[in-house]
């Protein structure tokens, strides 16, 4: 359970927290439009956000914005749904990537690909979200076996080994087929790069209805936590509850995976994160969440430009060396079993 020193915060401290994840996500996308293998001034920045490239730089800095956009898009989506998925499971070790949500639509998408011959962009979303939900129903299936139920560690255990198969399985896939290797190479590590907002276009209508579902659940989810029984006593039907939540978190988790891959960890430390500083209340949560989650995917995309300057280092791979030991802490904490 949760600690009593974070269950409750004062609407003044919650309010001041939402304002100061708003200035962080600002900073950081004006970070990430000025810096990466060639810095940029900021008069050349602003030139660009209004339109301007006529020079090397001000076409640099262009070129980041819609990069900026999108991770600011699959951040927001990604801890959204982790937020969704922890409320729903009363799991903390709920995480699009931990439970192979993740992993099961890059693998629909790569056998869409390689067998049907998958071209469309909107093809390649509604792939991605059936084999989310696939996977999600599956590892809850296997987790649930045996005695004791779907625990937090029989969940996240299911998740693992079902994320390493289907990792095995898209390698066994694309290896073989020497005309989609190269395209899913990047795309399998979890990345940001080549966005254009002709990408981010197609994919928004499908970000933005996963956001008004999940955020709709808000105080359903405030009753689970209260336990099943006590839930249905007030007035929620919990399976009802539970299916539109998980709904709109496997269309976000599907859709950010078909235009960026599976990017991991995101949906794992920014709940936890969020929790410490606003308390547990649904309402606040889930959209500090979505601003945190954006805050640090734009990060880890800025510290990848730069620390492998002029090359840069994928974004899926900073979020894993973030959320890694995090995971592991979570593991060993004796006191959170369950939210």
């Amino acid at each position: 359970m949760p600690d009593a020193a974070v269950v409750r915060r004062p609407a003044r401290v919650r309010t001041l927290w939402l304002l100061v994840a708003v200035a962080v996500l600002a900073a950081v996308m004006i970070a990430s439009v000025a810096f990466g293998s060639r810095s940029v001034a900021w008069s050349d920045v602003w030139a660009a956000l209004g339109g301007a490239d006529g020079t090397l730089e001000q076409a640099a800095a262009a070129k980041r914005i819609p990069r900026t956009v999108l991770a600011v898009l699959v951040g927001g989506a990604l801890g959204l749904a982790g937020a969704v998925m922890q409320g729903v499971t009363r799991n903390p070790l709920a995480d699009p990537g931990v439970l192979g949500v993740n992993m099961g639509a890059s693998l629909a998408v790569v056998v869409a690909v390689a067998f049907f011959g998958l071209t469309s962009a909107t093809g390649y979303i509604w792939t991605a979200m059936l084999g989310a939900a696939v996977s999600a129903v599956f590892v809850h299936t296997v987790g649930s076996l045996g005695r004791g139920g779907a625990t937090p560690l029989k969940l996240a255990l299911a998740g693992a080994a079902t994320s390493a198969a289907f990792a095995s399985l898209v390698t066994a896939v694309i290896l073989p087929r020497n005309d989609v290797t190269g395209s899913f190479k990047l795309w399998q590590i979890g990345g940001v790069g080549g966005a254009s907002f002709d990408r981010i276009g197609q994919v928004l209508p499908f970000l933005a209805v996963g956001f008004v579902i999940c955020l709709l659940s808000a105080r359903a989810l405030n009753s689970l936590a209260l336990g099943d029984e006590l839930a249905a006593g007030l007035g929620e039907r919990v399976a009802v509850v539970r299916a539109t939540a998980a709904l709109g978190s496997v269309i976000l988790c599907g859709a950010s995976t078909a235009i960026a891959g599976p990017i991991g960890f995101v949906g794992l430390v920014v709940p936890h994160a969020c929790r410490l500083l606003i308390g547990v209340d649904h309402r606040w949560l889930l959209p500090f969440s979505a601003l945190l989650g954006g805050s640090l995917l734009t990060a880890a995309d800025v510290i990848g430009r730069v620390v492998a300057r002029p090359a840069e280092v994928d974004v899926g791979i900073v979020t894993a060396l973030i959320g890694a030991p995090f995971f592991i802490y979570i593991v060993r904490r004796q006191k959170v079993r369950a939210l």
